[in-house]
């Protein structure tokens, strides 16, 4: 138990100070190290594993939607890059640049990608010529690199992984539907995965993405009251196919320009999940992302007996389809106990000789951290709703958060007030010129704007100009 404790109190307290909690845990739980480059880090098998179980059940998810993967080159020749000019505006800044050989200068400077929309874009222009060609509907799993100052890990780095799709479409109501589709697969994911509430909506004209006409983002909310932006959509109308000469023949033989879509999320999922569902002991991990669901601690392993109950259920479990180990490693059972409660495995079982002569085993749940006695042979059946009911709690507790601490303010006092307290607060604004002073005031960011929304006032509370439209906003990583 001195073990336990120890290890525990290496973590800084999550409500004490919720950034170290943070990053204590991301290197206690071995989820990521640090590298010889600043601001780069190093994916550890476990975190990766978390990065993978996320990448498959997208990757299934987009080729039932009938998208391929593709890859694009690493680099991009600055020409390329410039020829979008608002695009080029928004990536600029932290474009990292490769100028020489080590033995002789480029010729032209290249851009290590901070996203491929112009890769794409010089790729469709080759290849589409003919309504026949379209839809395209390309995705990529890569890393990009964008130099940014300051750096968290999985949340902000200079690379980071992720998948970024990009289509191409023969009208504007098919990439619009494209769209929305991606944002939804992205909220099942938070919802059916990941039990994590998004919040969804339309980000505002300051906030899109560069060289978009539309953002729609997911939006997580986490412990210490801040939001997360988890994941865009956008749609690029023309904007992308009007620079890039992207053309296709219609029916009527006319030539139109294509018009396309682009979406991507990241391991920054991998900080959300930490946030929103960890505790004071360390990850907790919803079962459906675990990369283990279930680890099973022989008690004297040496004992046939226990040697042999312990074999005979993990294969049970395993030819069930769980993902299941064993340890019996010499470290003492009180390190492992909190070695697992850390690294957030959602169910331990416990094997020993003094419950085997009852054909009991210990199952201890990492959600809520309750030991319950089941007979050996009941553990096997019970497992898939177990698992669901672990995984509808998670949810339910983060929704509950969400709505707990989602409000409306109709006057700037009170959002003033509000805000300070965590959480969405939702306002009618006249536009951007409240958008700017609100962060000037507040350092609070416009989220999204809802979907169905109405007016909570006429007018705006910060400049009194007409309202036009809701917003929900919050303090964002």
């Amino acid at each position: 138990m001195n073990q336990q404790k120890k290890l525990v109190s290496s973590v800084t307290s999550r409500d004490q100070d919720f950034a170290q909690w943070y990053t204590d845990l991301c290197l206690k739980a071995e989820l990521m190290d640090y590298s010889d480059v600043k601001g780069f880090i190093i994916y550890r098998p476990y975190g990766y594993a978390i990065w993978e179980g996320i990448m498959q059940y997208l990757d299934r998810r987009f080729k039932e939607t009938n998208h391929q993967n593709v890859y694009m080159p690493l680099l991009i020749p600055e020409s390329l890059f410039q020829k979008e000019k608002e695009h080029v505006e928004g990536f600029a800044p932290e474009t990292a640049m490769v100028t020489t050989t080590g033995i002789e200068d480029l010729p032209e400077r290249l851009i290590i990608r901070p996203t491929s929309e112009t890769l794409f874009c010089t790729h469709y222009q080759k290849i589409v010529n003919s309504y026949r060609d379209l839809p395209k509907l390309y995705n990529q799993w890569c890393s990009v690199v964008r130099w940014e100052k300051t750096t968290r890990p999985f949340l902000r780095g200079k690379e980071f992984l992720w998948q970024e799709g990009h289509t191409v479409h023969s009208s504007e109501a098919e990439a619009r539907k494209e769209t929305l589709d991606i944002l939804e697969i992205y909220r099942e994911l938070g919802e059916k995965y990941l039990a994590i509430p998004f919040v969804t909506g339309r980000k505002t004209e300051k906030e899109k993405f560069a060289g978009a006409v539309e953002t729609y983002s997911i939006e997580a909310l986490m412990h210490d009251g801040q939001a997360l932006q988890s994941g865009t959509t956008h749609y690029f109308g023309q904007n992308f196919s009007k620079a890039f000469d992207i053309k296709f023949t219609d029916e009527t033989n006319t030539l139109q320009y294509a018009y396309q879509t682009s979406w991507g999320v990241s391991t920054r999922l991998i900080g959300a999940i930490i946030m929103v569902h960890g505790d004071d002991e360390g990850l907790v991990l919803p079962p459906y992302v675990a990369p283990t669901q279930i680890v099973i601690i022989p008690i004297q392993s040496q004992r046939p007996e226990v040697k042999e109950a312990t074999d005979t259920l993990y294969q049970s479990l395993k030819e069930a389809g769980y993902r299941v180990q064993i340890d019996d490693t010499s470290k003492s059972v009180g390190w492992k106990f909190a070695e697992y409660e850390m690294k957030g495995y959602p169910v331990r079982i416990e094997i020993g000789p003094r419950d085997l002569e009852q054909g009991h085993v210990t199952l201890v749940t990492r959600h809520d951290r309750k030991k319950h006695t089941l007979k050996i042979d009941d553990v096997t059946p019970i497992m898939k709703s177990l698992l669901k009911e672990m995984h509808d709690t998670l949810y339910q507790r983060a929704l509950d958060d969400v709505n707990q601490n989602t409000y409306e303010a109709k006057t700037y006092d009170e959002f003033k007030t509000l805000i300070k307290h965590g959480g969405y607060v939702a306002m009618s604004i006249s536009g951007e010129e409240a958008e700017i002073q609100i962060k000037k005031d507040t350092t609070a960011t416009a989220r999204v704007i809802p979907f169905n929304q109405t007016l909570i006032t006429q007018n705006c509370p910060v400049t009194g100009k007409k309202a036009v439209q809701t917003v929900w906003f919050a303090r964002a990583y």
